[in-house]
């Protein structure tokens, strides 16, 4: 018996499930794929928002602003990678200064900090490979950059640390309710019981609300497709520019990344298949124009992948967070700026718990700190030579475009939550994040998760499922 089941093991999910873990609560995160951070929380556009553009009294303002004020503390005891780049919305025109007002306006009713509206000549001193047909911008200092899986991998893995369970492969098919709890079934037999449940499902966290009486819940995926660029073009901007908003969302933008690359997109498309995450032709051009006339200087030829994500979008035109029945609390149609706002979220929801009847007693063994995954890439050459003189395996670079040791592969796979497939080493690792995308690294990595987990090499998937690389061997083993 857990005393709360959260379901989903989004950002959303990872952020409750580290806050609840610091109370004497029994926990479970259920998540249906084979890793955490499979939906919009791998697939979006990394910012950390101030949060000007949401509507005033909005839930969504609320959070954003809150959560983007925690964001930096949250980051650095996950020991994820955080930046105050700042951010500037970009005009064009009369029409778009208009909006830029507008915009300020509601960002100082939003109490976002430092907020300020330049000119040309202020906005090309901060960015000079803008277009020079760009004439004013709002200016938000407050803004950020994170990398979204690591921070919700770093978040769940904090939990498990502190006493979570996490199971994987455990979609929700039906749920049951008894007098004092919940139980929950997965689609393969199993099930779990909990007296609190969490709905954090992403966009089928409607289908979820229904199995436990909700039907006035409706969730409409968008489909959002981006273009990432080499490090070797991360430096074209320093802010995240942002064009004018529309109602389909804050635009296509160019922003740099944590990790030093240049990030274009997204488009927004309303789509009705909620499985559905291939990029298209139309897709990746309209990101392409589009970021060509906002700025000057972005070599497409930098360009090593492109992927699509797909957001969550409510009923409501705001975040869902209320209450299914007793005991039950929906977190859904977390769209955009749900990465920002996770941290008040996670608040918010435990409050939520707490006023339901949910005991909350402080957990005196709790840790908030985690060690950052790129501990080693990040150390100098004395603290690697060291560290390399007590494992060799550190000293063996196996993915060579991002410099990632086979040490830091094996810890991943170890480390909580683990990296089961080769996609979660990637989010993990870096390793096959560089110019060849595992080009090299991939069979590699495949042999190091053969031996870690125990399985088959020709077992070991992309990212769960039938993601199979191979179907078996050609012939038997044999010595030579």
């Amino acid at each position: 018996m857990y005393d709360v089941a959260i379901i989903g093991g989004g950002v959303v999910g990872g952020m409750l499930a580290r806050t609840l873990s610091s109370y004497k609560l029994k926990i479970c995160i259920l998540e249906k794929e084979n890793d955490v951070a499979m939906g919009a929380s791998k697939a979006n556009s990394a910012i950390v928002h101030a949060g000007f553009d949401a509507e005033p009294g909005s839930l969504k303002a609320k959070l954003n602003v809150k959560g983007s004020e925690m964001m930096e503390r949250t980051a650095k005891e996950l020991g994820v990678k955080y930046r105050k780049n700042g951010s500037l919305v970009v005009g064009f025109n009369d029409e778009d200064k208009k909006k830029i007002e507008e915009l300020y306006d509601r960002g100082v009713k939003n109490g976002v900090k430092e907020l300020s509206i330049l000119n040309n000549d202020e906005l090309h001193s901060l960015e000079p490979n803008l277009s020079p047909d760009a004439v004013c911008a709002l200016n938000a200092p407050t803004g950020g950059i994170v990398c979204p899986y690591e921070l919700t991998i770093a978040a769940i893995g904090n939990a498990m640390d502190n006493g979570a369970d996490l199971k994987v492969n455990f979609e929700v098919s039906k749920i049951n309710k008894s007098a004092d709890s919940f139980e929950i079934f997965s689609s393969n037999g199993n099930s779990i019981k909990a007296k609190y449940i969490v709905n954090a499902a992403g966009i089928n966290a409607d289908a979820v609300a229904a199995m436990a009486g909700r039907t006035d819940i409706k969730i409409s995926p968008r489909r959002g497709e981006y273009v990432l660029l080499d490090k070797t073009s991360g430096g074209v901007v320093s802010h995240t520019i942002f064009r004018t908003p529309s109602a389909m969302g804050k635009g296509i933008l160019v922003t740099p990344t944590v990790d030093g690359n240049l990030l274009l997109g997204p488009t927004a498309e309303d789509m009705d298949d909620k499985d559905d995450t291939a990029t298209t032709a139309d897709g990746l051009s309209n990101v392409l124009a589009n970021c060509s006339e906002t700025t000057v200087d972005i070599n497409l030829r930098d360009t090593i992948t492109s992927f699509c994500g797909l957001r969550a979008v409510g009923n409501t035109g705001d975040f869902i967070i209320n209450s299914n029945a007793e005991h039950f609390i929906n977190a859904a149609g977390i769209e955009s700026p749900g990465l920002s706002a996770s941290p008040a979220i996670a608040e918010y929801i435990t409050e939520m718990l707490r006023d339901m009847g949910l005991e909350l007693i402080k957990n005196e063994n709790f840790n908030p700190i985690r060690k950052p995954a790129h501990y080693f890439k990040e150390a100098s050459v004395a603290e690697k030579n060291r560290m390399i003189v007590e494992n060799r395996a550190y000293g063996r670079i196996i993915c060579r475009c991002e410099g990632v040791s086979e040490g830091e592969i094996r810890e991943a796979i170890r480390t909580n939550p683990p990296a089961r497939d080769l996609d979660g080493v990637k989010r993990r690792t870096r390793a096959q994040m560089g110019r060849c995308q595992g080009g090299f690294c991939m069979p590699y990595i495949t042999e190091i998760l053969s031996e870690e987990l125990g399985i088959p090499y020709e077992s070991i998937t992309k990212n769960g499922g039938n993601s199979k690389l191979m179907t078996g061997k050609t012939k038997e083993d044999c010595q030579i």
